[in-house]
């Protein structure tokens, strides 16, 4: 019985998740700027994220020459559309430009944004 009423769910649950897109976003940072960045994404943008339907995977930072100035992260969507709806509320957010401004405010923190939508392959653990 139990059983039963579970495996809807679980499909449900899969299915959604199969039709998730990736996006692989990597920062660069201006010199020095890498530790507030850090600071940023900690105490504020995860958290606007979650508002706006921006669902955070993991956040790195690369070993070797890019250590000082790299933060690599992976966010998830429902679709690349929904991405892009996602990105434009969070860039029109009252919060985000606020904290924005502020962290700003002594130089700009990031150089240059780079990102990619992702699918995953058949035998990926994420889906």
């Amino acid at each position: 019985m139990i059983r039963s009423l579970l495996l809807p769910a679980l499909l449900a649950v899969s299915a959604f998740a199969q039709t998730r897109v990736y996006e692989l976003r990597t920062y660069t940072c201006n010199e020095g700027k890498l530790e507030a960045l850090k600071t940023r994404f900690r105490d504020h943008t995860i958290s606007i994220f979650q508002k706006h339907g921006i669902e955070s995977i993991g956040y790195w930072i690369p070993q070797g020459e890019k250590s000082s100035n790299t933060l690599i992260y992976i966010v998830s969507h429902p679709s690349v559309e929904a991405a892009k709806k996602n990105w434009a509320e969070f860039a029109a957010d009252p919060e985000w430009q606020k904290v924005n401004t502020e962290s700003n405010a002594n130089g700009r923190i990031v150089q240059k944004i780079e990102s990619v939508f992702m699918d995953p392959t058949d035998f990926s653990k994420l889906k």
